[in-house]
């Protein structure tokens, strides 16, 4: 897909499809960053669950909610740091039936240079906005996430393919 063809839909005048462009971006950039880190035999995901567990002492638990992750897919992406070597699940010292995650030394190599990756990625989407803009968009996306967009509608009994909060899952 050109540029030209990635264009949003044709909406109403007046109006712009927000929700293509968020979501065609995402994708991208996804797309992008899935490339990137697999010179480094990484996923986004995994790199995103490793670098987390990187900066303080945490649970599974609470890694995957940092990661918006379900159980079944952290338990999967945690095995596949274990036998990589990357990362290993120990005893919680305060809650016996918790486990933290914990990096290993060739673990925290790969979260270095997965940041490298990353914040070349990042480098190349923001290098194709002029400069005064850069700071502006990241600063209306930093207000969207914290502010209106923080927390998920509860979706209605029913509706297919809308994610309900990560509280109200069960």
């Amino acid at each position: 897909m050109t540029p030209d063809t990635a264009a949003a839909p044709a909406q109403a005048a007046g109006t712009t499809d927000v929700s293509y462009l968020l979501q065609h971006t995402a994708h991208v950039l996804t797309t992008q960053m899935t490339a990137a880190l697999a010179e480094i035999g990484m996923s986004p995901r995994a790199h995103c669950v490793l670098a987390h567990a990187a900066q303080t002492e945490r649970t599974q638990a609470q890694l995957a909610e940092l990661s918006d992750l379900d159980k079944t897919t952290m338990v999967v992406t945690v095995d596949q740091l274990e036998r990589a070597g990357l990362a290993e699940r120990v005893p919680s010292a305060t809650d016996r039936r918790a486990r933290i995650i914990r990096v290993t030394a060739a673990g925290a190599e790969v979260v270095a240079a997965g940041q490298e990756i990353v914040d070349r990625v990042h480098g190349n989407v923001l290098g194709a906005l002029p400069e005064p803009e850069r700071s502006a968009f990241v600063a209306a996306l930093n207000r969207l996430v914290t502010g209106h967009l923080a927390v998920p509608a509860d979706s209605p009994e029913g509706v297919q393919g809308a994610r309900r909060p990560r509280q109200a899952r069960q």
